[in-house]
């Protein structure tokens, strides 16, 4: 499967972990693990969130090409 987020590096970036955005989501850790390995991916509503969260825009969570 191809790479369609950087949530990983994202995250790394802003010093935060996968733990607290699931917990900022509401969601399973399980399931945000999910995103950050590209192996699922956030529906819009959600990648919005997290971009509000992390303070970034939708287009920087995503590999654009």
């Amino acid at each position: 499967m191809e790479d369609l987020n950087r949530l990983k590096v994202v995250l790394v970036e802003k010093k935060k972990t996968s733990k607290w955005l699931a917990g900022e989501l509401g969601k399973n850790p399980s399931t945000v693990s999910k995103w950050c390995t590209n192996v699922s991916q956030p529906d819009l509503q959600t990648l919005k969130r997290i971009a509000e969260l992390l303070d970034i825009s939708m287009a920087e969570l995503l590999i654009l090409k």
